[in-house]
């Protein structure tokens, strides 16, 4: 009984990474590529080794709420984990958020932030939540153009200093409904001190945030989201009272356990109109690009360290007289993985790329139509596939993959999040249907994939050049025909959602493969494409029998 197992292990995560390496080479001009090469092999270090093996010994802490102390004063403390405090400083110092701000690289500032998040986030245990909201704050502040707000939180928002950064909340789910936030109750009344915040929220992630944006509705206003207008709330006030707030309880969830998820009653908050007193949900809409771009990049880096453990696993692991990297069926099943990973990364990589023309002014009118459908997209796309990818992982593993203690099961039950959080996959679909109605999107995004499959010459990667071709004219055609009947529109929206963003994976992973070829960085890429296209692109059914349906659903 002398045997024990090896554990996978991690390296540094950028030198690691010959995928990033290779997107960032094409995608950075190389002075500025050289130039962070430095910095982004410090978070690959980190995030492989230091942070790592930190979020291994710290895996049994979770946020601890005291509600009262001992002389029966209530406090509604939360107590966040080791780890966490750690990683807001980290967060500071990095420039996680601020690097955007800076915009020291112009519109590719995105690509740099993302790019080290990408490297370090996947041991944090998800402090990519409350980095999100934050950067989806510190966006709507400026595009909203509140000036007196903008000097107030902008500085600390996207502050390098750890006992001056803030984070943000985003509180929209009530118990009346959280995708349609339109149904909030919540209500704002006028008070001599300013607007006064009354009701529930019942999922406000980041709790412990030293500001949110949340919706209410002011007095005397109608119904739905034109009634609600979006407002600034400090959760604390100088002595560091909580603003008229209480912490009801933290929700017992089934994965992002590090991140402090509340029930809180809003009492007489005091809160700041950000822009007029209706029109909240349309003034949301920057806040969500920002923070769905995050979730797709938080799809992306679950993976890539998924598929990371999975691979040095694969080389420890003997069975049956040999390592698993030498069975075919088990190296198959890793390779249909990486493709679909390497797929997912360039889209949400894509998102990110239009994210920073958006911001920068730098966008052509096309890209401003395609990003409203990139977004979504990239959003519902890398979603299911993280869940879907984390899912075989961890039966790679085995039984190992099952026990809690290899802190495996930990990235499987995060990653669900992710088709959640900010829009399930059908409310993404219709999202992605409603940018479709903006005159020139669907023109725009076919050309973004024609364009991209233009540049694809190697006679290996003409079968994925023409499935793509083959799932775009599929999909004119269905939406189309389906737009003369509403409810066979919704029906499957879905699975046109999905085939736009997994052909739209394609035709980048191919473009991508091409260039790979054609500068040194050799046929892997290619094969991913390659294997891509067998793992299914075109997902639309021309026939939906909706009587089925409704006896089924």
């Amino acid at each position: 009984m002398s045997f024990f197992q090896a554990p996978p292990v991690l390296g540094n995560q950028y030198d690691d990474d010959a995928f990033l390496q290779g997107y960032l080479a094409r995608t950075l001009p190389e002075d500025m590529r050289r130039s962070l090469q430095d910095e982004f092999r410090e978070l690959g270090e980190l995030g492989g080794k230091y942070f790592y093996e930190f979020q291994q010994r710290d895996r049994l802490n979770e946020p601890v709420l005291t509600q009262w102390d001992p002389w029966g004063k209530r406090i509604d403390h939360i107590e966040v984990t080791p780890l966490w405090k750690e990683a807001e400083a980290l967060t500071a110092r990095k420039g996680l958020v601020a690097v955007a701000y800076e915009q020291k690289h112009g519109a590719l500032s995105r690509v740099h932030q993302f790019a080290l998040n990408y490297l370090v986030q996947p041991s944090l245990d998800v402090y990519s939540c409350p980095l999100a909201m934050t950067d989806g704050a510190a966006r709507s502040l400026l595009s909203l153009g509140n000036q007196a707000l903008i000097d107030h939180a902008l500085p600390r928002l996207t502050s390098r200093d750890p006992a001056t950064f803030w984070t943000s909340g985003q509180w929209m789910t009530e118990r009346t409904g959280g995708s349609d936030v339109g149904l909030t109750l919540t209500e704002a009344r006028q008070s001599p001190e300013g607007w006064r915040l009354h009701g529930t929220k019942w999922f406000t992630s980041a709790t412990t945030a030293q500001m949110a944006l949340t919706l209410a509705r002011p007095t005397g206003n109608g119904p739905g989201g034109k009634g609600l207008a979006l407002f600034f709330v400090e959760t604390r006030d100088a002595q560091g009272r909580l603003n008229n707030i209480q912490i009801n309880r933290l929700k017992d969830k089934f994965g992002t356990r590090k991140v402090p998820t509340a029930e809180l009653t809003l009492d007489g908050t005091l809160a700041v109109p950000v822009a007029g007193l209706t029109d909240g949900i349309r003034n949301m809409a920057m806040m969500l690009n920002v923070t769905r771009t995050w979730n797709a990049m938080g799809a992306t880096w679950a993976m890539r360290r998924a598929m990371a453990l999975a691979h040095d696993y694969a080389k420890r692991r003997v069975q049956f007289g040999a390592p698993l990297s030498e069975k075919p069926l088990h190296v198959d099943t890793l390779a249909g993985l990486e493709a679909e990973f390497q797929a997912g990364f360039l889209l949400a990589f894509r998102g990110v790329e239009l994210l920073g023309k958006l911001e920068t002014r730098t966008a052509t009118e096309q890209e401003q139509l395609l990003q409203r459908l990139v977004t979504p997209l990239a959003k519902l796309t890398t979603g299911r596939q993280v869940v879907h990818i984390t899912s075989e992982v961890t039966e790679s593993f085995g039984g190992a993959g099952y026990v809690e203690d290899t802190g495996l099961p930990r990235i499987q039950a995060d990653a669900q999040v992710l088709s959640i959080w900010e829009g399930t996959t059908n409310v993404l679909s219709l999202d992605s249907l409603r940018a479709l109605a903006k005159e020139g999107t669907l023109e725009a995004f076919f050309h973004e994939v024609e364009g991209r499959l233009s540049k694809v010459t190697d006679a290996g990667l003409r079968p994925c050049v023409q499935t793509a071709h083959d799932a775009l004219e599929h999909a004119r055609a269905w939406v189309s025909g389906a737009m003369a009947n509403p409810t066979t529109m919704e029906a499957g929206a879905r699975r046109f959602s999905l085939t736009l963003g997994r052909t739209l994976e394609l035709a980048l992973l191919s473009e991508h493969a091409q260039w790979c070829l054609e500068h040194g960085h050799g046929p892997r890429s290619r094969a991913a494409a390659r294997r891509f296209r067998q793992n299914g692109v075109d997902l639309i059914q021309d026939e939906i029998d909706l009587d089925d349906s409704r006896l089924l659903g």
